[in-house]
């Protein structure tokens, strides 16, 4: 499912691509290694414990930032003669290279085209928003974040901290994000788990952001389907429907 994942970032060209793990960590390591795009492109975080969405980027964050280090060293290195060629070759491709966006894509959203994310960022890029994010209107959105739109601008509720009247909205986050680097590196420290979950949620970095003025845009999808994550059996039935129903109908086009 997540190799679907990584074929989408590897269309729109996203390198690095940091695959956060927790449980069934090696496994996972072990299987995206093997089968996934460009797997020279990826790099892999540690999250020891399972503390939310805020948390995870957090722990992806902060394996870019040695990443870079190491890179930054590897490059010094290379400088200083041909016995450390090798070691700093292997680090240089990412010395200097200005982070501007940060994707977070769920892996458990196989559906996700790559022409989408493309949207996503040109989307945040064309207004210079702190965050542009994806959204969707569907027929029963429990278990999903509700889009609530007021006077204070966009924020996200999730399912369980929604009132009654906030659980009837349609609209979902889809837990698919385009960040400006700088800006979301600025409010990840005010995360707090003050919340149902006892979780650092990625989606108060949105209401931060908002709160501060910064401009936020939601970027509705045209298929809903897009969507569709994998927390259960009759969820993974609903995705393997909708992508054979896609596939038919690709298959269908002159």
């Amino acid at each position: 499912m997540v190799l679907r994942v990584l074929d989408a970032l590897a269309a729109v060209g996203a390198a690095p691509v940091v695959v956060v793990v927790g449980h069934g960590a090696a496994q996972v390591r072990e299987a995206v290694w093997a089968e996934a795009p460009h797997a020279d492109r990826l790099v892999f975080a540690t999250q020891p414990a399972q503390l939310g969405t805020g948390d995870a980027v957090r722990a992806g964050l902060s394996e870019l930032d040695g990443l870079h280090a190491r890179a930054h060293r590897a490059s010094d290195l290379a400088s200083c003669g041909d016995t450390q060629r090798q070691f700093a070759i292997e680090g240089a491709a990412s010395v200097d290279v200005p982070m501007r966006d940060v994707l977070v894509v769920p892996g458990d959203t196989p559906l996700l085209r790559a022409a989408t994310l493309e949207r996503l960022i040109a989307e945040r890029r064309s207004v210079d928003a702190a965050a542009s994010l994806l959204t969707a209107h569907v027929a029963d959105p429990t278990g999903y974040g509700r889009i609530v739109r007021d006077g204070t601008g966009l924020a996200i509720v999730e399912q369980r901290d929604a009132t009654p009247s906030r659980a009837q909205i349609d609209e979902i986050n889809a837990g698919v994000y385009c960040f400006d680097a700088v800006k979301l590196r600025r409010v990840l420290p005010q995360l707090r788990t003050a919340n149902a979950a006892s979780e650092y949620y990625l989606t108060d970095a949105i209401s931060l952001l908002a709160r501060s003025g910064e401009p936020i845009t939601a970027m509705a999808l045209d298929d809903a389907s897009e969507a569709l994550g994998v927390n259960s059996p009759d969820q993974l039935a609903a995705c393997e429907a909708a992508l054979v129903a896609r596939t038919s109908c690709s298959a269908q086009m002159p």
